[in-house]
């Protein structure tokens, strides 16, 4: 028989990965709601949810795929879509919500990521979220100027490489040199609605 300490089992959730729950305690206790953001290699949710005894509740969301309805056709999983969809979340909460927390998940924070374009569509929405101006991307990122840039280079550099990277674009009927302006007259839709 094994003596000394008794092996506790960490919860399920913990177990698998999916919580943080010293985390998790923290943000709860701000008393905040929490601005949930979480990606997939396609896809952007962010959500606004508030914490209730009996579970939690989700005030108002946004999925990147929704930026379709808006005129969106590049991809759904970049940095400008989880902007758009940010910008979408925090205009859907409009006045509702003045201020949250930011929930990230397990997602290790990296300067200028996904989830922290998504913050900075909340932030641009009017919620005040702490946070640092550094971890935020740039504007010329958010708006896919790298993109441009790059297709840009790579079109004169071999016509062949430019046509397989940037075939989803040709699918959508978008050039990648134009996504910056694209993105301008969809952030206007979201900004009007």
């Amino acid at each position: 028989m094994p003596r000394g300490k008794k092996l506790i089992v960490p919860h399920r959730r913990r177990r698998d990965l999916k919580t943080d729950y010293h985390n998790r305690l923290r943000l709860l206790k701000s008393g905040k709601p929490r601005i949930v953001i979480r990606k997939s290699v396609r896809n952007i949710i962010c959500q606004i949810v508030e914490y209730e005894a009996t579970g939690d509740k989700t005030l108002f969301t946004a999925d990147s795929k929704e930026l379709a309805k808006f005129g969106w056709k590049a991809g759904t999983g970049n940095i400008p879509a989880a902007y758009l969809t940010g910008l979408l979340c925090g205009s859907r909460a409009g006045k509702k919500v003045k201020e949250a927390v930011l929930d990230m998940g397990l997602y290790r924070s990296t300067k200028g990521n996904r989830l922290y374009a998504a913050l900075k569509g909340v932030l641009d929405a009017g919620i005040s979220v702490p946070h640092s101006e550094e971890i935020l991307p740039d504007a010329e990122r958010i708006k896919g100027q790298h993109v441009a840039s790059y297709a840009e280079h790579l079109k004169k550099e071999s016509a062949e490489a430019y046509k397989k990277m940037f075939s989803g674009y040709a699918k959508a009927k978008i050039a990648p040199e134009e996504l910056p302006k694209h993105f301008d007259e969809v952030k206007a839709k979201i900004v009007k609605s």
